[in-house]
Formats: C-alpha cells, sequence, structure tokens
C-alpha cells in the first residue's frame, strides 16, 4: 500500500547566483516572508505565508537553468521510497532521513517526513495563487511518466487533461500543489515549470512585469512570463480557490 503524502512543497530552483533576486522577486509574487537560510552555502529559504503552512521553497543551484521540482512529506519514509522504486523510480540521493528520486523520464523529485504537522495552504494572493507544477515531457516519455505518476500518488485523482497534450493530478482536499504533466512537441529532457491559477491573467502579468517580469509568450487560456533571473513560469486561467476550470473555459491548459 503507498504511502500517502500528507504536505508537500515546490522548490523553486534558481541559479545560485540569482539566488537573492529569485528570494525578492517570488515573496513579492507570494506574499510571503523569508525563513532563516539553511545549507553548506546558505542555499536553501522557506517563503512563510501569513496565517497558513508554507508550500514553497527556493534552492540556489549551482549549475544548471534551474526550474523547480518536488517536494513530498509523508510518515514512513522508506514505504514511500519502496513504493516509488516499485513504479519504476531511481534513488538518485540517500539521507539519513530523506531522499532523492528520479522520475522514469529523469525528474527529480524529494521524499521526506512530515515532521511539522502542515494543514493550511497559502492563500490567494491579490487574485492568484501559486498552486501548480507542470512537468513537461517529451513525446517518448509522456505516457510513461503518466503512469508512473499516477501509480505513485495512488490516492490522487488522474485524469486527462482540457488538451490532448495534458494529464491531470488533482491531490486530495487540503494539499496546496496540483501536478500537470505536459507532453511537448519535442524529444529533450525532462523540466518543470512553475503554474499560477489566475482570476485576470492580465491584471497578475501587469503585477509581475512590475516587479520585474518579463513577457514570453501569451495564449488564449495561459501566459508564459519569465521571471527577472531568467526562470520560466505561467499564468494559467484557472480558478484561483479551487485549482480547476473556470465554467465553459474547455481548453484552458498550463
Amino acid at each position: 500500500m503507498n504511502q500517502p503524502v500528507l504536505w508537500i512543497h515546490a522548490f523553486i530552483d534558481r541559479p545560485l547566483t540569482h539566488f537573492d533576486r529569485a528570494c525578492e522577486f517570488w515573496t513579492a509574487v507570494t506574499d510571503t516572508r523569508l525563513s532563516e537560510l539553511r545549507g553548506e552555502r546558505q542555499e536553501f529559504v522557506t517563503l512563510v505565508p501569513k496565517d497558513a503552512d508554507a508550500a514553497f521553497k527556493v534552492q540556489g543551484v549551482v549549475s544548471g537553468e534551474g526550474g523547480a521540482h518536488l517536494d513530498f512529506a509523508v510518515e514512513d519514509v522508506p514505504a514511500f521510497v519502496d513504493s516509488a522504486l516499485k513504479a519504476g523510480a531511481e534513488v538518485v540521493t540517500e539521507h539519513a532521513r530523506w531522499a532523492v528520486l528520479g522520475s522514469p523520464a529523469g525528474q527529480l523529485f524529494c521524499v521526506g517526513p512530515w515532521e511539522n504537522g502542515e494543514s493550511t495552504r497559502p492563500p490567494v494572493v491579490r487574485g492568484s495563487r501559486l498552486d501548480q507544477v507542470c512537468l513537461d515531457l517529451a513525446p517518448s516519455v509522456f505516457d510513461a511518466e503518466v503512469a508512473f505518476w499516477s501509480a505513485l500518488l495512488a490516492d490522487w485523482r488522474s485524469l486527462p487533461g482540457s488538451r490532448p497534450e495534458f494529464h491531470v493530478l488533482e491531490p486530495p482536499a487540503g494539499l496546496p500543489i496540483r501536478i500537470l504533466l505536459q507532453r511537448l512537441d519535442e524529444e529533450r529532457p525532462a523540466s518543470a515549470h512553475l503554474d499560477l491559477a489566475c482570476a485576470d491573467i492580465d491584471a497578475t502579468r501587469a503585477e509581475h512585469e512590475r516587479l520585474g517580469a518579463e513577457l514570453v509568450s501569451r495564449a488564449t487560456h495561459w501566459t508564459v512570463l519569465r521571471d527577472p533571473t531568467g526562470g520560466l513560469y505561467c499564468l494559467t486561467g484557472r480558478d484561483p480557490e479551487t485549482g480547476g476550470l473556470p465554467k465553459g473555459a474547455a481548453t484552458a491548459g498550463s
């Protein structure tokens, strides 16, 4: 039996050289404050919301452009790791109380103990909520990743998205982060980015641009932005309260 996920954090991974700017931007976007810095290089920090439990952290990475990754909190870490391995994951790094794993396509994620009793998700901020991690997957690995994540998170709702290239994993009530799997049009390594649900995409875009983000592209139901450190993320036309599509929006995606 799979260990249920009791809380989930999304890590905003950005180059360590731009760590301070990433923290400045994402605290403004999420209306949070920074915790004390952690790690050998002071490369970890939690975004602490008001009157809620933290669901997002920033990590400074020493190589690569960064992106995002998921961090699952469970009661029994070894049991969750065992379930992940049976579903097709690999152990990348194993520590005394937590582990870094890789999905069959190589997307990294972490599992650790649920020790802080988190239960209250961060609120909607100025009409938007950071609430989704999108896994960007090559066509050759998409179906296998859908099968893997659906098996690993067996108590989540696994259902086709509003477009053929999307598949959604909706968490049990109370958990703060959804997962969207997106099939790309090209073969490239797996990666991940953040999505915000927005009541008004244009209003949120204007606010983010004021904070230093840049417009990359616009579609009917989502907008791609680049944060001040170069990281890509999306504003999506989903309901910030529920995370789902608003009524009549049958084609809204990532």
